[in-house]
């Protein structure tokens, strides 16, 4: 019963995100945040998606591969109760699993094949950049969206009082780039959800971070319930 499963990836993620930190804790949490799932061969092949356009959402299996190599634990911090209290492994949507398995349900926006290239253009994502892909499958509302269910300690949708400003640098730098509200958008979307590690969440004081989106450099800091965006730069 415990032997090994062989498990061959189907493709990857491209995203913007290029770091764990930052990365929103569950999907759909920021909607702006769009990727690429591209399959790799022998899957890159429009036979293994044709009709797959029809759904307006899919669940993606992947693996944790940032993770995966430093083992698992029986027992985590879920964020969501300050990282203080523990949880079993299974009971949670930790990262330090037995077999470091992730599944996200995100938005489908379109289907791009061009001969070799098969690519599903996501929306709402919560994955890093680089992530091995190991399957796909079409989200079926009547039986996958249980409006009945109860989700115990993560009943509700997480939801934070953090507002975002930005300063001159910050916007005019945005300004000079070809998507400039949707970048806007994204990076107060991200910084809403409020990414700094649970056991910061109740310090007092100014607090500085930084974070790699796409392929910017994002400072900031934090003085309560605000974020200041103090600088943007290219990598």
């Amino acid at each position: 019963m415990n032997n090994p499963i062989e498990i061959t990836p189907i493709g990857h993620i491209r995203s913007p995100y290029k770091q764990k930190f930052a990365i929103p804790r569950q999907p759909r949490l920021v909607d702006s945040a769009k990727a690429q799932l591209i399959l790799d061969e022998p899957f890159n092949n429009e036979e293994f998606v044709r009709g797959i356009e029809e759904f307006s959402h899919i669940w993606v299996l992947f693996r944790f591969h940032e993770t995966a190599d430093k083992g698992y634990s029986a027992l985590v911090r879920p964020p969501r109760l300050g990282g203080n209290a523990r949880k079993g492994v299974f009971a949670t949507r930790a990262t330090f699993r037995p077999n470091a398995i992730g599944m996200s349900a995100v938005e489908l926006l379109k289907v791009e094949c061009k001969g070799a290239k098969v690519v599903l253009h996501l929306g709402g994502v919560d994955l890093l950049d680089g992530t091995p892909v190991i399957d796909i499958k079409p989200y079926l509302p009547y039986s996958d969206a249980m409006l009945d269910a109860s989700a115990g300690f993560a009943d509700t949708r997480p939801h934070t009082q953090m507002t975002v400003d930005f300063s001159e640098q910050a916007l005019q730098f945005i300004a000079a780039t070809d998507a400039q509200l949707e970048l806007k958008k994204f990076i107060t979307q991200v910084l809403q959800q409020d990414p700094r590690p649970a056991y910061k969440k109740n310090k007092a004081g100014m607090q500085s971070y930084g974070m790699t989106l796409y392929n910017y450099n994002i400072r900031w800091h934090v003085d309560g319930q605000h974020n200041h965006v103090e600088q943007i730069t290219a990598l």
